[in-house]
């Protein structure tokens, strides 16, 4: 599966494509692969963190069970600058609040599927990201989430 390494204001960030779409985001080196799927990805990767760029369209496929991408799925419908509660999104699939709250930890492409937008009914709630929730609080104000005290 080729992988390739880009820099961001969070620390090198490698993504993944696998059969033309991107399966997997992670903190950290080690990817040396260019393609033309992984350009677009850094591409839109880069114009979103200079503010440029709020929704992602390069093709991506969650790697998982029909769960986890109807969480997924849910999370990739916020729209930027916007949250949800994992409340909320467990009402819409009729599933437990902590059930998304797992599936929003599992997910494998952070940041195009944008699980840091799924807050908690009483706070931010973690994040499953290197820096935990320090890094969400980073993307929220980079996306000036509004009505949050952070």
């Amino acid at each position: 599966m080729p992988r390739w390494t880009l820099p961001s204001p969070l620390g090198p960030l490698t993504v993944t494509e696998t059969e033309g779409a991107i399966t997997a985001l992670v903190w950290g080196g080690g990817g040396t692969d260019e393609t033309p799927l992984l350009r677009a990805a850094a591409r839109q990767l880069q114009a979103y963190f200079d503010g440029s760029l709020a929704c992602f369209d390069v093709p991506i496929h969650v790697q998982g069970s029909d769960f986890q991408g109807a969480v997924c799925a849910a999370m990739s419908a916020i729209p930027n600058g916007e949250t949800r509660t994992y409340g909320e999104i467990a009402r819409d699939l009729g599933v437990p609040a902590q059930a998304v709250g797992q599936a929003c930890g599992g997910n494998p492409i952070p940041i195009l599927v944008p699980c840091h937008r799924v807050l908690g009914a009483g706070g931010l709630g973690g994040y499953s990201g290197v820096g935990g929730v320090e890094t969400r609080v980073w993307l929220l104000r980079h996306e000036k989430v509004g009505g949050l005290l952070i």
